[in-house]
């Protein structure tokens, strides 16, 4: 059995432009395809989808950061937590006019696809969609 004694999980945030996050957390929040993942120390193992969405990041409490992914895949042990995400952004980056932009021509490609390209399209509008609903909420 792993030593939690620490009250910590290692974190590891992989996008394919950079490692964004390597460090000891309280808890991570994961948006998993079936529902959000609370990673803690002396989770079971696992291995999941993530959905488009917000990776929270806990600190005494609270939520310290918020990420952006656009899906991915996160595997779960009992002493760290690993995401390998097609892309990531802190949330506080996220700008509402680019992802707006994004978000039309995502549409765009969408309605011009066929339909070998029609699931990537759709999926890319998917994640644009979701990355518009962040930006909105950033902003309030």
């Amino acid at each position: 059995m792993a030593d939690t004694s620490a009250g910590t999980v290692e974190f590891e945030l992989v996008s394919p432009a950079k490692l964004l996050v390597s460090e000891p957390v309280e808890m991570v929040v994961i948006p998993g395809a079936e529902g959000d993942i609370g990673v803690l120390p002396g989770h079971s193992p696992l291995i999941a989808t993530v959905r488009p969405g917000i990776i929270d990041i806990h600190e005494d409490g609270k939520v310290r950061d918020r990420i952006f992914v656009g899906g991915g895949f996160a595997e779960v042990s009992p002493n760290r937590c690993t995401v390998l995400a097609e892309e990531a952004t802190p949330v506080d980056e996220i700008n509402l006019a680019t992802a707006e932009a994004r978000l039309t021509e995502a549409r765009e490609k969408a309605d011009v696809a066929d339909n070998v390209g029609a699931a990537e399209a759709a999926r890319q509008v998917a994640i644009a969609e979701e990355l518009v609903a962040v930006a909105k909420q950033a902003s309030e």
